[in-house]
């Protein structure tokens, strides 16, 4: 059972506006990475279901969070079917990230009081997942679509809250490009945890990084609240 209610989980995400993913089978090294990351400031991770057992890895990354690091809200990603999606929720994830629109994901989700974040690439999918009780949308692939396609999106539609991911620099460039075009959150991989970081146990610099995004974030916010203003 999640230990956090969905509102708690999108209020935090649209508060921090980042969410790390990543995966690592080593259970040690997982706990370092989200350590760094909640040192950095992002209190809400998301890791993959990229490899074997990972469910497991999951499973136990919560359980330490919930001792160690009680304030850190642990989600699961790259989720395709309802079966994987109810495995995880057992093991005691706080949100489900897919990179597609699953209607029966959604449905158990909707279930459970878990976040659903499904993955999106057309306004008709995008609206087809409010439709579902999507709150927030995963906007995937970013690189493909780009962040002109949010700002168009959002023109007829003002009121969505859309996440890109995959494309998102951790760049002041890139993050304000994504936020200007009126991105409620950004999600970071690979870019944000490299493999060589993780590699060599640099940590701290991971968690540079995470600092690093969450400033820029703040700054471009408060440049659009000030426009508005």
């Amino acid at each position: 059972m999640a230990r956090f209610e969905k509102h708690v989980v999108i209020n935090m995400i649209l508060e921090i506006g980042l969410i790390p993913i990543f995966y690592h089978g080593d259970l040690d090294t997982a706990k370092k990475i989200v350590k760094a990351c909640a040192d950095g400031g992002a209190k809400v991770v998301e890791f993959t279901n990229r490899g074997d057992l990972a469910h497991q890895v999951c499973g136990e990354l919560v359980k330490w969070c919930g001792k160690e690091n009680p304030d850190v809200i642990l989600g699961a990603g790259t989720i395709t079917d309802p079966e994987t999606a109810a495995l995880y929720i057992n093991n005691g994830a706080n949100f489900i990230v897919s990179p597609i629109l699953n209607p029966a994901i959604a449905e158990i989700c909707n279930l459970r009081g878990i976040l659903y974040i499904p993955g999106c690439g057309s306004l008709t999918e995008i609206l087809q997942a409010l439709r579902l009780g999507c709150y927030l949308v995963k906007v995937f692939p970013g690189k493909v679509v780009g962040p002109d396609f949010i700002r168009s999106v959002l023109g007829p539609y003002p009121w969505l809250k859309l996440m890109p991911m995959g494309g998102v620099e951790p760049t002041r460039k890139s993050i304000s490009e994504w936020f200007r075009a009126g991105a409620a959150a950004v999600g970071m991989g690979s870019m944000l945890i490299s493999k060589d970081l993780v590699r060599s146990g640099n940590f701290e610099e991971i968690s540079k990084r995470v600092r690093d995004c969450l400033a820029w974030i703040k700054e471009v916010r408060e440049d659009l609240q000030a426009k508005k203003g």
